[in-house]
């Protein structure tokens, strides 16, 4: 009996292209996933702290997130204005939202207040927005550390 002798062995190949789709499958799942809730944030405000404050139930349809600094300019975007000034910015998005087919009335406005900023300008910023025609307000807090269940230690 006679075997044959063959020239090395066999070549294996595979299709990649299955797991490469799988992978950006993955990546695309995984993207929807992400928490987007960090880029309405700015790091110049420091949120007062509150035991009330919560995390909302569900993300917002509609948010419009504006920054009140310290020194009571606005930050909206790139923007910074003055409190005044927020009613020109609004309005443009008020018309982005209309040509949208959104209705505006239902968006809902973050109003991200420094704790240093006075109370008399978040009811002034309100006002702006209410000049506008935007109706829903939120305001954002911190909590505090005893309302997490925390434990933090100090004389």
């Amino acid at each position: 009996m006679r075997f044959s002798r063959q020239r090395g062995a066999p070549q294996a190949s595979s299709d990649m292209t299955p797991m490469i789709d799988m992978t950006f499958q993955l990546i695309a799942f995984f993207m929807v996933l992400v928490n987007f809730s960090e880029g309405d944030r700015n790091e110049r405000i420091r949120l007062p702290l509150s035991e009330l404050a919560k995390p909302p139930e569900a993300p917002l349809k509609t948010p419009i997130t504006l920054h009140l600094t310290e020194q009571g300019s606005v930050i909206f975007g790139p923007d910074e204005v003055s409190i005044p000034g927020v009613e020109r910015l609004l309005s443009r998005e008020r018309e982005f939202l209309k040509a949208r087919g959104q209705d505006f009335r239902t968006a809902t406005v973050i109003i991200r207040g420094d704790r240093a900023a006075k109370t008399g300008q978040v009811q002034e910023l309100i006002r702006t927005c209410q000049k506008v025609g935007f109706e829903k307000f939120v305001l954002r807090a911190r909590q505090e550390a005893a309302s997490l269940g925390l434990v933090t230690g100090g004389t």
